[in-house]
């Protein structure tokens, strides 16, 4: 038997994967992955030292935690012929965004625990923001050895499945935004005659950087800001242009249609 079974090892599974392994007692002898894409297989059990197979049947069988790692529109494909495989002993702990629990158990036969989660892309390094929402069936013991493999991926909250839209549309694409904002940073710099390459490490150390202190420090983000903003400053003159270029409403803007679209497509 296996503790955790991933169907789907591409690059969202084989981060979810390798979390597992650095950041938990869990042994490589203890996982198995599946993919549609056999040399891929080979790739993974040949880098980490897991058990790998064609079938998924086999997968869902041999193990207790498994992580449906497809695409939404691969669902029905791959779960229907998996049905008499699950019972209420297994935990199935879906990655499908926009793909809500009811849906995944509609295509299961008897009572099988579903988990539902949103990882954004930092999961690939480690430093990931996942949501989580439980179905009623799952125990305490099983909730919380599934934080626990999460927690090995990145920050988790436990959320209630109505909200799983909004956090796509803040951590889910959050990313993109960031990715933008430190782009618009580093164009600064370069406006201002740093070349690209150090407008882009600095903008890139800073934003880690301030993430970093206020994650630590537990610190309102508005006191920290504080911290840095001297009076008449270049900081303040620096905030009052964002201000008046509406940066914070933008920002709730597109978490709020990001949020929507997300609604839309589940």
């Amino acid at each position: 038997m296996f503790k955790i079974g991933i169907i789907g090892i591409g690059n969202m599974g084989e981060a979810i994967l390798k979390g597992i392994l650095q950041k938990t007692q869990i042994k490589p002898d203890e996982i198995i992955v599946s993919d549609i894409n056999n040399e891929r297989v080979s790739q993974i059990v040949n880098k980490y030292g897991v058990a790998g197979t064609e079938d998924n049947r086999r997968l869902v069988k041999l193990s207790e935690y498994i992580f449906l790692v497809v695409k939404p529109k691969d669902l029905a494909k791959t779960v229907e012929p998996l049905t008499d495989y699950f019972n209420k002993d297994k935990v199935l702990i879906s990655v499908l965004a926009g793909v809500k629990i009811d849906k995944i158990k509609n295509l299961l036969v008897g009572s099988v625990p579903v988990a539902r989660i949103m990882p954004n892309t930092p999961v690939l390094v480690g430093e990931g923001a996942i949501g989580v929402s439980f179905d009623d069936q799952i125990s305490d013991y099983k909730k919380s050895y599934i934080l626990n493999l999460l927690n090995a991926l990145g920050e988790t909250i436990v959320i209630p499945e109505n909200l799983m839209d909004a956090v796509t549309g803040l951590s889910g694409s959050g990313p993109a935004y960031v990715f933008n904002f430190i782009d618009s940073l580093a164009q600064g710099g370069v406006k201002q005659g740093l070349s690209y390459d150090d407008a882009l490490k600095l903008a890139t150390q800073t934003v880690l950087g301030a993430a970093k202190m206020l994650k630590e420090t537990g610190e309102h983000p508005s006191v920290l800001r504080d911290k840095v903003t001297s009076p008449a400053g270049t900081t303040i003159y620096g905030l009052h242009a964002l201000e008046k270029g509406g940066l914070k409403n933008t920002v709730m803007k597109a978490v709020e249609e990001a949020t929507k679209r997300s609604k839309e497509l589940s």
